[in-house]
């Protein structure tokens, strides 16, 4: 059979994932976010040539410009990681411009600088459906660690603060009481008298 018979060909760049991943138990379980996570990172190794795997940024504003919503970012990030399909190289952080800085990413199906082979593919490891789904669950509700600031120091917002303002318990206040007592007042000469 010649070559021209077959149309196999892709006429522009592609994204490949095996069978076997697309079977396994991680990537059945994966969320609707955590497929556009993926999806989103493939798309900016193609950017990158299909090279610097391990060094892909991908920015929060990215993310939502391609589809997620921005509650859903953070969830799904530690869905695609705890099911082993992507690392996170370096963490990123919020700021101002001189001092954001994205998270940079690897993902494990796909051939990294320095590895043998194809990639690590931590998705393998998990055998079942049911460990898969309770993996991912966990990751998606996990509550993300605390911060720090840029200046090292953890955001406080406690009754300790000095700089917020004290929380109001009620809505009684001194001129608007709840008993049957009538507030009263001093006259500017000094005399008492009822408010009412």
């Amino acid at each position: 059979m010649s070559r021209r018979g077959r149309k196999t060909a892709i006429g522009g760049q592609f994204a490949p994932r095996t069978i076997e991943m697309l079977e396994s138990p991680a990537h059945r379980v994966l969320s609707l976010s955590a497929r556009k996570i993926l999806d989103r990172l493939e798309i900016e190794m193609a950017h990158h040539g299909g090279t610097d795997n391990g060094k892909l940024p991908v920015t929060y504003d990215q993310f939502q410009a391609y589809g997620l919503d921005r509650q859903a970012i953070r969830p799904a990030i530690r869905e695609t990681v705890a099911l082993g399909f992507v690392e996170i190289t370096r963490e990123g952080r919020a700021g101002n411009a001189e001092w954001r800085q994205p998270n940079l990413f690897r993902l494990t199906y796909r051939h990294s600088d320095g590895e043998r082979g194809y990639g690590t593919n931590g998705w393998r490891r998990l055998e079942s459906v049911e460990e898969a789904a309770a993996i991912a669950k966990a990751a998606r509700n996990a509550k993300p660690a605390k911060t720090k600031s840029q200046c090292g120091k953890t955001s406080r917002f406690s009754r300790g603060n000095p700089h917020r303002k004290p929380p109001i318990h009620s809505g009684e206040t001194h001129t608007t009481g709840h008993g049957g007592e009538t507030p009263t007042t001093l006259d500017i000469s000094g005399e008492e008298r009822d408010v009412a």
